[in-house]
């Protein structure tokens, strides 16, 4: 199936564009064991509660590197939650910022979509069409591939703003995308800049392109889903299609409530972020 196709089977099917990501810090998980047990067990019982309230996210998203510090231990328990949320319709986002140059690109693609099989992955387009290419090439398969535009991080400014014949580097990778592009190709904008993400809403809604858009930022980092959807419907781009994406907000929503109930804080919080995004099917 179509990568947008499925975005919008599942904003109808989960009432909600929210993305949950899946960061584990093991500081801040309240379960001991080893690392495969406390994180394999915290994503689970969200899961579950998840299931139970019927409450959803539209997608997941597992940073690697979170898994990765942990060792092996670590990603064996990211092999265990990618189908286990799969299999509740939930699809998943590896979030791996990968790009190289084209043979690299090849095997780290083969590495997200066949052993770890994401629905989708986070790539970086800096190395230029030889490096995106063989992402690119998945999506023709249904998979959905999420490429560096404006990031959330201060830092960002750094690269992403500088000028490029008369426009910021941020809004010519936008180009470039439209020029590469294929039916799953997306972007990454960051909610903490809300004048960029319409900037570069209102660039693809005028390219004729159905081009998805990842948003982060929202919550800790201070972005807000108003600011979000307002930018989205001003520019008059669907809803549907598009994720905002919340991650320590919702893992470790239970600080904040001053609770033991991890799952239920993180489901309420998920309802919370729906509401306010206001999607509705």
């Amino acid at each position: 199936m179509n990568f947008i196709k499925n975005l919008k089977i599942k904003a109808k099917e989960k009432d909600s564009i929210v993305c949950m990501g899946m960061d584990p810090v093991l500081d801040r998980i309240p379960i001991k064991g080893n690392p495969e047990e406390v994180i394999t067990t915290f994503y689970m019982d969200i899961l579950e509660e998840m299931e139970q309230q019927n409450i959803w996210p539209a997608i997941v998203k597992p940073n690697i590197a979170f898994y990765e510090q942990y060792g092996f231990e670590g990603l064996k328990a990211l092999k265990q939650l990618i189908p286990a949320y799969q299999k509740k319709g939930i699809p998943v986002l590896l979030d791996a910022k990968r790009g190289d140059i084209g043979k690299t690109s090849k095997a780290y693609a083969k590495n997200l979509f066949e052993f770890w099989k994401a629905s989708a992955a986070t790539i970086a387009p800096y190395m230029g069409s030889d490096s995106v290419g063989p992402f690119i090439d998945w999506c023709k398969k249904g998979k959905g591939v999420y490429i560096l535009v404006r990031t959330s991080n201060k830092g960002a400014v750094d690269i992403q703003n500088l000028k490029v014949g008369g426009k910021p580097v941020y809004l010519k990778t936008c180009e470039k995308i439209v020029e590469w592009y294929e039916p799953g190709i997306s972007v990454v904008v960051g909610a903490t800049y809300p004048k960029e993400l319409e900037e570069i809403s209102e660039f693809f809604v005028k390219s004729g392109k159905e081009i998805p858009m990842l948003i982060p930022g929202v919550g800790s980092q201070g972005g807000t889903a108003q600011e979000v959807v307002g930018a989205l419907k001003k520019t008059g781009n669907p809803l549907e299609i598009h994720r905002i994406n919340s991650s320590s907000g919702i893992n470790y929503a239970y600080e904040k409530e001053d609770t033991d109930d991890y799952a239920g804080a993180a489901v309420r919080a998920i309802e919370r972020l729906n509401k306010e995004i206001g999607f509705s099917n």
